[in-house]
């Protein structure tokens, strides 16, 4: 049995993973820190977990954590966690990071989009958890560092058609988030009146996200340059990421269908569809897939893949305890098994 300790339990991330955990065979949560909530019980605030965990949020303090779990979360915004996962993996344990703080592999580009990193030494220890591009890495280390959401909806897209010349280095991406992505926290952006009934772009050619799809895109062939834009739409839970780039060569759809399935064959959790068919929110919520749906537009020479994600679960919890899986030596869809809830 692996016992785990969840630092930021009470955001969005935290709680999904909680809910998650409690359904893993091999898995006890038996620590949980947070910051404004501390004494609180979980259930208290979280009333769908009522009867499922009684324990009560406890003061961050990776010290006492680490008397009690052998693996660690950390559920925390970008730069408040980085001293604190340093300390745990000093006191030898394993740690599973759902912020940006050990996702890139450049210092320099991690400031350029975020603030000077707190700790640069961990960007070389941390493993980016996307198992489908880095299965095997994950079982040995230390230190996994689980993808921003958008940025798992468009390589997972693109990685494909970049690995197999399918296209040229040079693509778009647009994606639209349902508003959980923005976190738990109160914001004008996510206020209900804003938000309702409206889609917004933000953050065009600037969004934090844009440097992990570059990063992870070019590891699979020349270097790809991405213009990335993000849409907010009036939904809880989902990313649908539409993503074009110009054919490099003549291609056929029903030939690309065949690429992808190629490359993602025996992947539990990606899902490529029949010629034809598109993706939708709706088909993976509730669960770890991704869905990828194919269109060739051979008139204009264009090449354009869609993607479908629940972004608290293949986005974030789901796939940390993907790679929680792989690094404690258990079967990797364990706990995610669950088909999407419908309608």
């Amino acid at each position: 049995m692996t016992k785990v300790a969840i630092f930021g339990a009470t955001g969005y991330g935290g709680v999904e993973l909680i809910r998650l955990l409690l359904d893993h065979p091999q898995v006890e949560i038996t620590w949980l820190g947070g910051h404004s909530t501390v004494g609180e019980k979980l259930a208290d605030f979280y009333q769908h977990l009522g009867g499922a965990i009684e324990m009560e949020v406890a003061e961050i303090d990776v010290a006492a954590a680490a008397e009690k779990a052998d693996l660690m979360f950390f559920c925390l915004p970008h730069a408040v966690g980085a001293e604190l996962i340093a300390e745990a993996l000093d006191l030898g344990k394993k740690v599973v990071d759902f912020s940006a703080d050990c996702r890139l592999k450049s210092a320099a580009i991690y400031e350029r989009y975020y603030e000077t990193h707190p700790r640069p030494d961990l960007l070389e220890r941390a493993v980016y958890g996307l198992p489908e591009l880095h299965r095997d890495e994950i079982p040995p280390t230390q230190l996994t560092a689980v993808p921003g959401c958008y940025p798992t909806s468009a390589i997972l897209a693109l990685a494909p058609a970049i690995a197999n010349d399918l296209i040229e280095p040079d693509v778009i991406v647009d994606s639209k988030s349902g508003v959980s992505g923005a976190g738990r926290k109160l914001t004008l952006t996510t206020h209900y009146t804003e938000c309702n009934e409206s889609v917004a772009a933000y953050a065009i050619a600037k969004h934090r996200h844009t440097p992990e799809i570059i990063q992870e895109l070019s590891g699979l062939g020349p270097d790809v340059s991405v213009t990335f834009t993000p849409h907010l739409i009036p939904m809880n839970r989902g990313i649908l990421s539409t993503c074009y780039g110009s054919l490099a060569r003549d291609l056929k759809l029903a030939d690309a269908v065949e690429v992808y399935r190629d490359f993602y064959r025996g992947e539990p959790f990606v899902r490529v569809l029949d010629a034809g068919k598109l993706p939708a929110t709706k088909h993976v919520t509730g669960s770890n897939f991704c869905d990828i749906g194919i269109g060739v537009d051979e008139d204009n020479g264009r090449f354009i893949a869609v993607s479908a994600i629940d972004n608290l679960i293949k986005g974030l919890a789901g796939a940390a305890v993907q790679c929680m899986n792989l690094m404690i030596g258990a079967d990797e869809t364990t706990a995610l098994g669950r088909y999407p809830f419908w309608p």
